[in-house]
């Protein structure tokens, strides 16, 4: 699993950040979505390596990254934060300007860097999701019961921190099998990991601050960058599974149009875990977008 990738840990303005680099060419950076690491690019990354130098991280909070106080308000775990971050690894790779692609959680992360820092970010994917203030202001009945962990994460403290260190295992398994189209896609070794990384109560704590930044902050700062007209410059790519919520709820294109002046997408034939459920369509679609 990730052979001829080297390990880091590097500090940033805010805690640290725990990776994996390899290849060589144009840089690369992959960020996982929930409730997973950078191990989710297992299938994917090394194809991507042939072609590129690849960077995938564990954000802020969760895997082996760093999981610094909160606040409040839950600024520290914001994505501005959280893309901070990123920026932030990059640079101290030696990679000032560097294409991004994101799944879930980690393609929230991708789009702020896209919006906060668009000198550093020459491409971007983003892999099921739609902006999250869209998401919030176009919420209903569907997304309340679908989107369950969106509420119930961000639930005041201690209560889903609580539950979930009650059974982790119980916790992690609903999401990747519920949310998958093929449970046992997923590799043993990486899923024990996945869910051994929920019962340390500072991961968990950490992630449920994510989502409540998510529902305060990060949908107050999409809806001053579109008040603002602010845009997305560089070319975007918008993927999606044709059987989830994001092709049932929304018209992805139609959306990110309004935030993306260069955009391209489509459905792919997958569950919502597009990297470790069909890495070959996957690793086809981003290699068309990327070189």
């Amino acid at each position: 699993m990730f052979e001829g990738f080297e390990e880091f840990e590097l500090p940033t303005s805010g805690t640290t950040i725990r990776g994996r680099r390899g290849g060589t060419g144009p840089p690369v950076l992959l960020l996982h979505g929930f409730p997973q690491t950078h191990l989710m690019w297992h299938r994917v990354a090394p194809g991507l390596a042939e072609h590129f130098t690849v960077v995938a991280t564990d954000l802020r909070g969760f895997g082996d990254s760093g999981k610094p106080d909160s606040a409040a308000d839950h600024s520290p775990y914001s994505m501005r934060e959280i893309a901070r971050d990123q920026v932030e690894v990059m640079e101290a790779l030696g990679y000032r300007k560097f294409a991004v692609v994101g799944h879930d959680r980690g393609a929230r992360c991708a789009y702020r860097m896209a919006l906060d820092h668009p000198e550093r970010i020459d491409r971007l994917a983003v892999l099921d999701i739609v902006p999250t203030g869209d998401a919030f202001d176009r919420a209903g009945r569907d997304f309340s019961l679908g989107y369950w962990v969106w509420s119930f994460l961000a639930a005041p403290e201690p209560i889903p921190e609580t539950l979930i260190g009650g059974a982790p295992d119980v916790f992690v398994g609903e999401l990747l099998d519920g949310w998958s189209t093929r449970p046992d896609v997923f590799d043993a070794e990486v899923r024990a990991q996945y869910i051994e990384k929920f019962r340390d109560p500072a991961t968990v704590h950490a992630i449920c601050e994510e989502y409540r930044a998510a529902a305060t902050l990060d949908h107050e700062h999409d809806r001053l960058d579109r008040a603002d007209g602010r845009r997305i410059t560089c070319p975007v790519l918008a993927l999606w599974d044709p059987g989830g919520a994001v092709a049932q709820w929304y018209d992805p294109l139609e959306i990110w149009r309004e935030w993306a002046t260069d955009l391209s997408g489509g459905a792919v034939g997958t569950g919502h875990f597009f990297a470790e459920e069909a890495p070959d369509a996957t690793l086809e679609r981003l290699l068309a977008f990327l070189l």
